[in-house]
């Protein structure tokens, strides 16, 4: 199947996700999934998220030829402006101050799903031939990084409990 037609699909079907999620729930919030079902949709959105960032990211540098670095490059600078727009929203519109913002639950589903095409794009840059665009690493170097990096990230967050809500404490 060609990848403009994937990512359009998984486009629609992450859309779809959410306007059903949302119809049935009134919220697609991670701090209200506290049923069966709105568990369910969480756990059908990161599946569609996972397929849609994989093919955006393939459709971006190989079928718009943009190549691993630039997609890379793009994906990053998207996650950038998600993260300056509810910064600035968040201040203008004074949220900060009443608790946490309805556009904090937006700003988090965007950048989660484009963090999904970001992973990819670093991952196929990383492991990809030279002469493809990449690094030349190899998928085995590079899973074994990857590995490496979460494991690091988990065991720090679970001996500082940096993540951890201040009322957990």
């Amino acid at each position: 199947m060609p990848l403009a037609a994937t990512t359009i699909a998984f486009a629609i079907s992450q859309t779809a996700t959410f306007g059903v999620w949302y119809a049935f729930e009134k919220t697609f919030s991670i701090y209200s999934i506290d049923t069966s079902r709105r568990e369910l949709f969480y756990w059908l959105a990161i599946l569609v998220t996972f397929a849609l960032g994989t093919a955006a990211s393939d459709f971006a540098a190989e079928a718009l030829k943009l190549g691993y670095m630039t997609a890379l490059l793009i994906v990053a600078g998207m996650i950038a402006l998600v993260t300056v727009v509810y910064y600035l929203v968040r201040t203008a519109s004074g949220d900060a101050k009443r608790g946490e913002p309805t556009n904090s639950v937006v700003a988090f589903w965007l950048a989660y799903i484009l963090a999904r095409p970001l992973g990819a794009s670093i991952g196929d840059y990383m492991s990809e031939n030279q002469s493809a665009g990449g690094l030349g690493i190899g998928t085995t170097a590079t899973s074994a990084m990857f590995l490496t990096a979460i494991l690091a990230v988990v065991i720090f967050l679970t001996v500082t409990k940096k993540d951890a809500p201040a009322s957990a404490l």
